[in-house]
């Protein structure tokens, strides 16, 4: 990886000249992969909220995600192997949402309600994983519906802990579980078919709480839950609307490296810029400096000093909202980016 002196620029000369020694490393290889992965999975998640899984093409993700279609190829093989693969990062966020909150203490029906509470505020902040994992999984293939079987299984399991908790006498019949389980999944179905956000999903709790009682608890137990409140959830609204919207660009290798580094170094010259982002081209380097210049992301400093002084790259506010949506979708720790990490 390549390690170069990046640091922001100082009016003194003499000050630069006794930084030289310093270095930093800018993003690797691999993490730009990592980015554009990400953005394309996201993407890919998105338009199949929108569109419905079988109306997807790989021009609606490239066009939505900001990224190639010769890169979409080099991370994944085909449409189908890219939404496999956001359904297993959905499926993987959910997991990692409601796992916890079912391992927790107390009673089953208090990690049932847990478990729940977690599993509808992750579906109400991520509304496009949500329909992903519950709707569209249903027809995406033979290889989407036994990831769906495999989790619908889990749960079902998790339900028929409960008859452990039955009155002896009233034990729920065989298949009180795959029941609950599919009524469940056909109310939050039939919700994530609506209008996105009319109404949240966190406030079904009290009702499902009470289905999922009814079979092994009886009556008055449903009913309990039933008439408990719904839990006031503070969910983190979802930005929907995208950075890159509206920019005439691609999120290439060397634009997201070169974004890094003047995010991480403002005030860097053309030099500085390029050797943090490893461009050895300094007429490659220009060019692209124009360029997201002419689009609004970055601005020059230095512009007006006398002649043959040095360029200073500072990111202008949308630039550094692409920044750090960039670094959002690759999951990047701001610090460990700008450390060079």
């Amino acid at each position: 990886m390549a390690s170069a002196l990046v640091t922001p620029r100082n009016a003194d000369a003499g000050a630069r000249k006794a930084r030289s020694g310093a270095t930093v490393t800018c993003s690797a290889p691999g993490h730009v992969s990592e980015i554009q992965r990400q953005r394309i999975l996201t993407a890919m998640a998105d338009v199949t909220a929108e569109r419905g899984a079988g109306q997807v093409t790989v021009a609606h993700i490239v066009a939505r995600s900001g990224v190639s279609r010769r890169t979409f190829y080099e991370l994944f093989s085909d449409r189908e192997e890219c939404l496999l693969a956001a359904l297993d990062q959905a499926i993987g966020r959910a997991t990692a949402a409601v796992l916890p909150a079912w391992q927790g203490p107390g009673r089953w029906r208090e990690r049932i309600r847990a478990a729940l509470v977690a599993l509808l505020g992750f579906f109400d902040e991520q509304p496009a994983p949500a329909r992903l994992c519950v709707v569209e999984s249903l027809g995406s293939g033979p290889q989407a519906l036994e990831r769906r079987t495999r989790i619908v299984h889990a749960l079902i399991a998790a339900v028929e802990e409960g008859r452990a908790e039955a009155r002896a006498g009233r034990e729920p019949p065989p298949l009180a579980a795959e029941g609950v389980v599919g009524a469940v999944l056909a109310v939050l179905h039939a919700r994530l078919l609506g209008a996105p956000g009319a109404t949240p999903l966190s406030s079904l709790t009290p009702a499902l709480m009470g289905m999922i009682m009814l079979p092994y608890l009886g009556q008055a137990a449903a009913e309990r839950e039933s008439n408990k409140p719904a839990p006031q959830i503070k969910t983190i609204p979802r930005a929907h609307r995208d950075p890159l919207d509206g920019l005439d660009m691609r999120l290439t290798y060397r634009t997201v490296r070169v974004l890094i580094a003047i995010a991480a170094h403002p005030h860097a010259s053309n030099r500085e810029v390029a050797a943090a982002a490893d461009i050895a081209d300094q007429g490659q380097i220009s060019k692209l400096l124009a360029r997201l210049h002419n689009l609004g992301l970055i601005r020059n400093d230095g512009e007006g000093q006398a002649k043959g002084a040095p360029n200073a790259w500072l990111l202008t506010p949308r630039g550094e909202e692409v920044e750090r949506a960039i670094r959002t979708d690759a999951g990047a720790d701001p610090a460990r980016t700008q450390a060079g990490g």
